[in-house]
C-alpha cells in the first residue's frame, strides 16, 4: 500500500512513516500543505494521512482542492483539534475520517484498512500497463515470454511510472520519492535509471516506451496502433 503522509510536525511524521513502513506499506512524507497538495495530486497512493494545521495551506484547503480535481484518495485527517466544529468542517472539505492526537497505533492501522476497505482496494502483488507486469514482491518486469531484473532503484522508478502512466512525473518528483533529495547530482541519477529502463524495455521488446515530456518530465506510452475500424 503506498501512503501519503503531510505532517509538519517532523518527529511525528517520522514516528508515523516509521509504524507504517513496519507494515511493509510504501511511505512518502512531506511537511507542508502545498508540497502535500502537490504529491496528492499525483494520485499515486492509496490512502492520504493529513493533518489539519499546516504551513502554506492548511489540511482542509489540501482536501478541498484534491476533491475540486477529481482525487479520490481516501484521506484521514490526524489533528490536535478535537471539537465536534473541526470534525464536522473536515468531513465536510473531503476528508474520509477524522482522527485525534494523541493517538494508539492499533487504531491508526485500524482506521487505514478500513478506509482502503471502503474503496475496494487491495495490496497489490503486481502493476500492468500495455504488454508489461511488474511483479513487486521480487521486482521482476516481463513482457510475453521475457523477463527481467530491476533493481531496487529501478523498480521504484518503474513502479512510479506504471501507477501513473497518464501523468508525467517530473524529475523533482522522482527525485523525492526514489532518493528523497534534489540537486544537479541527483537529478543526473534520474537521467542515469531512465537510460537502464529503456535499454531493458528493449530487451523485452515492449511495445511501451518511456517519453520524455518537454518542461514536465517523463511517462509511459503504449506504442500499439489502434486497431482499424470495420
Amino acid at each position: 500500500m503506498n501512503v501519503l503522509i503531510v505532517e509538519d510536525e517532523v518527529n511525528l511524521a517520522e514516528a508515523l512513516a516509521h509504524i507504517l513502513k513496519d507494515q511493509h506499506w510504501s511511505v512518502d512524507v512531506v511537511h507542508d500543505g502545498n508540497a502535500g497538495l502537490s504529491y496528492g495530486l499525483s494520485d499515486a497512493y492509496d490512502v492520504i494521512v493529513l493533518d489539519l494545521m499546516l504551513p502554506g495551506i492548511d489540511g482542509m484547503e489540501v482536501a478541498r482542492r484534491l476533491r475540486a480535481k477529481g482525487i479520490s484518495t481516501p484521506i484521514l485527517m490526524l489533528t490536535a483539534r478535537s471539537s465536534i466544529k473541526d470534525k464536522v468542517s473536515g468531513l465536510d472539505c473531503g476528508a474520509d475520517d477524522y482522527m485525534t492526537k494523541p493517538f494508539s497505533t492499533e487504531e491508526l492501522l485500524a482506521r487505514l484498512r478500513a478506509l482502503t476497505r471502503r474503496t475496494g482496494e487491495v495490496v497489490l502483488d503486481e502493476l500492468q500497463f500495455g504488454d508489461l507486469t511488474l511483479d513487486l514482491s521480487n521486482m521482476n518486469l516481463t513482457c510475453g515470454a521475457r523477463s527481467v531484473h530491476l533493481s531496487q532503484r529501478e523498480g521504484d522508478v518503474m513502479k512510479l511510472l506504471m501507477k501513473t502512466p497518464k501523468a508525467a512525473l517530473s524529475k523533482e518528483a522522482l527525485l523525492t520519492r526514489v532518493w528523497g533529495t534534489q540537486g544537479e547530482s541527483s537529478a543526473n541519477n534520474v537521467e542515469a535509471y531512465i537510460s537502464f529502463l529503456r535499454k531493458k524495455l528493449n530487451f523485452l521488446n515492449s511495445r511501451v516506451v518511456i517519453s520524455t515530456i518537454r518542461m514536465l518530465g517523463y511517462r509511459l506510452d503504449d506504442t500499439e496502433p489502434p486497431a482499424e475500424q470495420a
